[in-house]
């Protein structure tokens, strides 16, 4: 599982959804990312912190005030216009900062209209590839590259006019203003995306911004990480206990392990069985993680219970993150002579993110069970080592705590389990089915020795009936999908190309061994539009 199985309740956003600059940056120069509701707002941050530099996501609307450390400003991408009656917020108090600024595509126009240049709807818009022709006093943020570059584009505005000390960096055939720069202000903007993988010198276009217009130090690493984060964790706990929701995925382990190194026996950690675990999920739990002191929670019957009758995937979420939190209340008084004060779990950036719209105009994706999941009653203050992070950042935090890779490289599983790849009622029966086809895809993939190319790979058991014929008979029973994709942090995939022979094969095998499925599809979605999970 790549989810343990709580967060921050929806009721809390407040004190626990945002993730902190002076924690996450403490004694490290840093990046704000403003966001303006740009889907690749996300990897902006991360190409940052792959250089070695910290880099946080704030919501637009941020009102400046002095930050320690705190070297340069992006502005994000986003869907609206400058002009646009609900334009995103921004509070202009940062253009006075004497801070870098760097704006990208929405971000770049933001700049222009409020330092009085002129944005105006393209003539031509353009989305998608584009290449551009940079001017040779295109310096600093272009130095070092080629004078014609291809670079993403998705805009429908463009400027028109430059505001006053800002001149041209680069163009493309439709679009005059490609790029500005006023170096003296140490202002510049970019229409294209430079954080994304079609802009190929996007990474070294950030680098020349965060390292030579910022001077940022590149000192952020998962060693450093690793080192303040244990220092913290022991100054934050103190003589208390906590409680670590363990799902036995790579989040959950990492979570664990960071804690154990700071606060040892104070540490507790709970592995429930809620009945919606994959096969042999459990054993395979309680084998690997025998240095933890593991306490083991059959819960089932009670989680399958308050799902009866339930399809609404956001109510399963909310559910299931109840009754998480009741079921360790139960074993944190059980544990601890005093009970458990915190509640550790394994919360990555990414569960934040999909979960809370709170970061500008961005929109909720879907409520993880373990960020808006939870009741508002919640007993525990939270602890969540892993918040700031994405989920590759975390593999390399796991080696770092020495982890074996059987714990560091496991495919996410959700924190709910198979009632978010259950579409529909979640009942015994169509939980075996699932299980029963999931085990077999995860067989075949391991024998074609697929699996470990893969980010993550699973079925989904669809609410849908069809027609078939098995043994010169009719038959009229569910469909299952295939899904397996490529990624690096989960907030992009790509579609793996699974050989037509494996498909055919897992598809064979479904259907002659588990009764209930006749049909077996294969998921060609990318994220985005589409999501990992299908719930």
């Amino acid at each position: 599982m790549s989810s343990s199985p709580a967060d921050a309740s929806a009721a809390a956003t407040s004190s626990h959804a945002r993730p902190s600059a002076a924690e996450g940056a403490r004694g490290h120069d840093w990046i704000l990312v403003l966001d303006f509701g740009s889907q690749y707002t996300q990897l902006i941050a991360r190409r940052i912190r792959e250089m070695g530099v910290y880099c946080e996501i704030q919501p637009c609307n941020r009102r400046f005030a002095v930050q320690p450390a705190l070297r340069g400003v992006v502005l994000s991408g986003g869907p609206s216009s400058v002009y646009d009656a609900d334009a995103p917020p921004f509070d202009e108090a940062w253009l006075g900062a004497g801070l870098p600024l760097l704006g990208v595509c929405y971000g770049m126009q933001l700049l222009a209209h409020r330092l009085g240049g002129e944005v105006q709807a393209s003539g031509h818009r353009e989305y998608g590839a584009a290449q551009v022709d940079v001017r040779p006093s295109a310096d600093p943020v272009f130095g070092g590259l080629p004078a014609s570059m291809p670079v993403w584009m998705s805009h429908g505005d463009q400027v028109r006019r430059l505001p006053s000390a800002f001149e041209v960096l680069a163009s493309t055939a439709t679009c005059p203003v490609a790029a500005m720069g006023d170096t003296a202000r140490r202002f510049f903007g970019v229409q294209f995306h430079p954080e994304v993988v079609h802009t190929p010198e996007g990474p070294r276009i950030l680098r020349n911004f965060v390292v030579d217009v910022c001077g940022a130090r590149t000192d952020w690493t998962m060693g450093s990480f690793l080192g303040e984060q244990v220092a913290r964790l022991r100054e934050k706990v103190g003589n208390d206990h906590v409680l670590c929701a363990l799902s036995g995925g790579v989040d959950s382990a990492v979570a664990a392990a960071i804690l154990q190194r700071a606060i040892g026996p104070q540490l507790h950690c709970v592995f429930v069985d809620n009945g919606l675990l994959r096969a042999g999920e459990r054993e395979a739990v309680v084998e690997d993680f025998t240095e933890m002191a593991l306490t083991v929670v059959d819960a089932s019957e009670r989680f399958l219970g308050a799902l009866v009758g339930v399809t609404d995937p956001e109510r399963k979420r909310k559910i299931i993150g109840a009754e998480f939190i009741r079921v360790f209340e139960i074993e944190a008084r059980r544990l601890a002579a005093d009970g458990c004060r915190w509640l550790a779990q394994g919360t990555l950036y990414p569960d934040v993110i999909e979960s809370v719209s709170f970061r500008g105009p961005s929109v909720t994706i879907k409520s993880h069970h373990n960020v808006g999941g939870l009741p508002p009653d919640l007993s525990f203050e939270l602890i969540e080592p892993l918040r700031e992070l994405f989920k590759d950042e975390v593999r390399v935090l796991g080696r770092e705590l020495g982890l074996p890779d059987r714990r560091v490289d496991r495919h996410p599983f959700p924190g709910p389990g198979l009632a978010v790849r259950c579409l529909g009622e979640v009942l015994p029966e169509r939980l075996d089915r699932l299980r029963r086809a999931d085990r077999i895809f995860d067989e075949e993939l391991r024998r074609a020795d697929w699996h470990s190319r893969l980010w993550q790979a699973f079925v989904v058991l669809l609410p849908v009936r069809s027609v078939g014929v098995m043994g010169d008979g009719r038959t009229y029973e569910e469909a299952c999908v295939l899904r397996a994709v490529y990624s690096t942090d989960g907030m992009t995939a790509e579609v793996a190309p699974l050989p037509t022979e494996l498909l055919t094969r897992v598809s064979t095998r479904i259907i002659n061994e588990v009764r209930g499925i006749n049909r077996v599809a294969f998921d060609v979605s990318t994220k985005p539009p589409a999501t990992i999970e299908w719930e």
